[in-house]
């Protein structure tokens, strides 16, 4: 049976012209691979082994060319490169674990992202007209409850303030307009929220892997602790946006200040509340 050359015998051969550079770095490569035991990495995973070799592949053409026969056998320089590179693959594979992680997590907890989801209120079986209101209050309750209001409604409600009922649907379509526009504005919100909930967990990760009370560790925290501050703020704001329309945009349709319809509403709201109270 033949014997299998050492390392340092495929590079004389290298060196004198016996083999070229391509045939060189594959005997190189197929004795690393047969002589995986030699170098301790691992824990004795060959299949680890047969991976970190598929890497090493791309930079075993750069080591071979930065070798220079100064104290140490090329074996014993190959030895030395592979402890290094090995080093770098665990680092480089624990980021991969950590932004693995970090994503499937986030995926895993996207529900507790949005826990709480805005929903259109269902829309009611019938609506009635409240009586002894004035028409400026009646129009803005209408428009308030846009998403509820039928044909029927609208019809009367026009009769009732005296404009037609193609004004009242334009000014509906127009908060449906605003309304689409705000529900595009949450789900590019709803978006980075879940950037941020996954970079909330990639600090983490990496923060729970460095040594405590080094200076990396210590940068890791401030970061986390701050990503963690912005994500709850930003989920504190998606909470608080509302799918009906607003007074605002109340205001903006008709043309009018805001405190006016704040104003109108809240008479509204008061003689709804009196009415209530004489019924019991």
């Amino acid at each position: 049976m033949q014997r299998e050359k050492q390392l340092s015998e495929l590079y004389s051969s290298y060196t004198e012209g016996e083999i070229p550079k391509k045939e060189f770095e594959g005997e190189v490569f197929k004795y690393l691979l047969n002589n995986f035991k030699r170098y301790h990495v691992f824990d004795g995973n060959r299949g680890k082994w047969e991976e970190f070799l598929g890497w090493f592949y791309s930079r075993l053409s750069r080591a071979i060319d930065h070798y220079r026969d100064i104290g140490a056998t090329f074996d014993g320089y190959i030895t030395s490169y592979i402890q290094g590179a090995v080093k770098e693959y665990r680092c480089r594979e624990a980021e991969h674990y950590v932004t693995e992680f970090a994503c499937w997590q986030a995926k895993a907890e996207e529900t507790l992202t949005y826990e709480y989801e805005h929903e259109k209120p269902e829309k009611p079986e019938k609506v009635s007209i409240p009586k002894d209101i004035n028409p400026k209050q009646l129009l803005f309750l209408l428009l308030k409850s846009y998403y509820s209001v039928t044909e029927e409604i609208v019809e009367r409600t026009a009769s009732t303030i005296g404009i037609k009922s193609e004004i009242l649907w334009d000014l509906i379509e127009k908060l449906k307009t605003l309304c689409s526009e705000k529900e595009l504005g949450m789900l590019k919100l709803r978006e980075r929220i879940h950037c941020q909930h996954y970079r909330c967990l990639v600090y983490q990760k990496r923060m729970n892997n460095a040594q405590k009370g080094t200076l990396y560790h210590d940068k890791l925290r401030v970061r986390f602790e701050h990503a963690r501050k912005r994500f709850y703020s930003m989920k504190k704001r998606l909470c608080g946006i509302r799918m009906t329309a607003s007074n605002r945009m109340i205001a903006d349709v008709l043309g009018i200040p805001k405190g006016t319809v704040d104003s109108g509403l809240y008479m509204v709201k008061k003689y709804m509340a009196l009415k209530g109270k004489k019924a019991v």
